[in-house]
């Protein structure tokens, strides 16, 4: 089993810029791609960024440019960098992880960008 632990967020100030952190423990050596998911009130939870074990990443169209995702793979984490935060970026983060293929998902952290 894998589990997922979040860290940051919080209350941040539009323009900001936290990073997320996201510590992985369990069976570990069974994941390929970690990432980061957001889900705002009212709507669908949506990719943020995503990266492999090799380093390759995707973002999520809202971020792109703003946002950097980086992993270490000697400690098992994932961190989402935020730059120049907006009010729209005000959702719930979670971090997900594939195990053996399967979705695992941390428990969320709240991030609320005020104007």
């Amino acid at each position: 089993q894998v589990q997922l632990v979040e860290s940051g967020g919080g209350l941040v100030q539009a323009g900001g810029s936290p990073r997320l952190s996201c510590a992985a423990s369990g069976s570990t050596f069974s994941i390929n791609a970690m990432g980061w998911y957001r889900q705002a009130p009212g709507k669908e939870r949506e990719l943020v960024a995503r990266i492999n074990r090799r380093g390759t990443t995707n973002y999520g169209d809202s971020v792109k440019g703003r946002f950097t995702i980086s992993r270490d793979n000697a400690k098992n984490t994932v961190f989402l960098q935020m730059n120049s935060l907006k009010p729209e970026d005000t959702a719930v983060y979670y971090c997900n992880a594939d195990p053996w293929g399967r979705d695992v998902w941390g428990q969320g952290t709240q991030v609320t960008v005020s104007s």
